[in-house]
């Protein structure tokens, strides 16, 4: 839209409440305006509880009653609330607004809206709903959450010098930088799972799974194979040592324990002198971790020999 164009375009106005603030009321503003401005329209936050001005606005979050996203209110503070996620957790002004326009801010890629929505969404929904998730196993001592961040900004009873108004606004914009970059690594960790799928359905063996990218994390990649009931090993180029690196798989993205770990024999060997390659029969062998999960070669061939060699011991 031409600059001049849009600086006479008609405000957008985005109505939540007055007075405190909270954590979803904050991510619902933040959303809203990447999407006001994703649309590339002119918008301004008001934070009121007059009715007059709430049946004025063009959205509405986190007051006024209604949820009905065909007029954009977003409210669950109505006597039966706005429903609930599947897993039971009632949907607060942050997940009613990340349902209708999360998708779009990603692109339409359903696995990263996912990841976001597990991840930032779904716990600021339940801790605005009086929903415990975690269980503290020290007595007095609670997770520090990304919501206790934003919400540690709210003036104290000795500060009613500061505008909660102008408090509020710099929040979100504070917000605005967690949220694209959330969303930025939900699509890139989206992109990887799918390349790993591909090498995983490129690969004749199912067992032995050569990735062809780098620099994923960890983390990922094991998750991702972890899920398949075939891997047992991933070879990869390591991104930061001119070696390849063979990996066990876990069994189950929530265990560290693999699914057939490197035979103890193997264990501990480090320097291209190591007793790796020797008992192995790979000339290029370097190194295995001592508890089993990770082996090195200098060549991809020397990689794979080591992983078909542990796969049949």
């Amino acid at each position: 839209m031409n600059m001049w164009n849009k600086l006479f375009k008609k405000k957008i106005k985005l109505v939540t409440h007055d007075g405190t603030f909270h954590v979803d009321d904050l991510f619902s503003a933040a959303l809203l305006s990447m999407y006001m401005e994703h649309m590339d329209e002119n918008f301004k936050i008001i934070r009121s509880r007059n009715q007059k001005v709430i049946d004025n606005a063009d959205y509405v979050f986190d007051v006024g009653g209604v949820y009905n996203p065909d007029i954009n209110r977003f409210d669950h503070h109505q006597l039966n609330g706005a429903g609930n996620r599947e897993n039971g957790i009632a949907y607060s002004s942050f997940g009613l607004v990340w349902k209708h326009f999360g998708l779009i801010l990603c692109g339409g890629d359903k696995d990263a809206w996912e990841h976001v929505d597990n991840k930032i969404v779904a716990p600021i929904d339940a801790s605005d709903n009086g929903i415990d998730i975690v269980e503290s196993k020290i007595k007095n001592i609670t997770p520090y959450t990304a919501g206790q961040v934003f919400k540690i900004f709210t003036p104290t009873w000795r500060e009613r010098n500061l505008s909660g108004d102008e408090v509020f606004q710099n929040e979100v914009k504070n917000i605005i930088r967690v949220l694209k970059r959330e969303i930025k690594v939900a699509l890139d960790e989206s992109l990887a799972r799918k390349l790993i799928l591909t090498d995983y359905n490129n690969s004749k063996n199912k067992k032995i799974v050569e990735m062809t990218g780098v620099g994923y994390s960890r983390g990922l990649y094991q998750d991702t194979l972890s899920r398949l009931p075939e891997p047992i090993y991933v070879v990869f180029k390591s991104e930061h040592h001119d070696v390849w690196k063979i990996e066990a798989i876990k069994k189950s993205p929530e265990t560290f324990d693999s699914r057939q770990p490197f035979p103890e024999n193997w264990r501990g060997s480090m320097g291209d002198d190591s007793k790796l390659s020797k008992i192995s029969g790979v000339a290029d062998a370097t190194f295995c971790h001592r508890n089993g999960f990770l082996a090195t070669a200098k060549t991809r061939e020397g990689a794979i020999k080591l992983a078909q060699i542990a796969l049949e011991s």
